[in-house]
């Protein structure tokens, strides 16, 4: 994963990124949204970036979030479908909650 420095006077908004490597051996640049906790497991929210690395509408990707003894932050595919369905349905969740938040601050 990389991100900005906290001082580094760029104009981002401390964006992290990770490379994910797919299936396919493609490899796809993303955002990382979030990451939260669901029944004791985290979980991490990807969006991927195009070329530019500016965000692409539509698929966010959901990974187990998993940091090894060391810190290492690994990411695990959810093989099951109710374990898949409850992290997906506590992200639009949390979209929601950032979609409230962003219209009271236009108020």
């Amino acid at each position: 994963m990389s991100k900005h420095e906290p001082d580094c006077n760029c104009g981002c908004e401390e964006e992290v990124t990770v490379t994910l490597t797919l299936d396919n051996d493609e490899e796809v640049e993303c955002a990382v949204l979030t990451i939260y906790e669901v029944d004791g497991k985290e979980y991490i929210a990807l969006l991927p970036l195009n070329e530019e690395g500016t965000e692409e509408d539509g698929d966010v990707y959901i990974y187990r979030y998993v940091e090894t003894k060391d810190g290492e932050p690994t990411l695990e595919n959810i093989e099951d479908d109710d374990e898949y369905e409850a992290a997906a349905d506590a992200f639009d969740e949390w979209l929601d909650e950032q979609e409230f938040e962003e219209l009271e601050e236009e108020e």
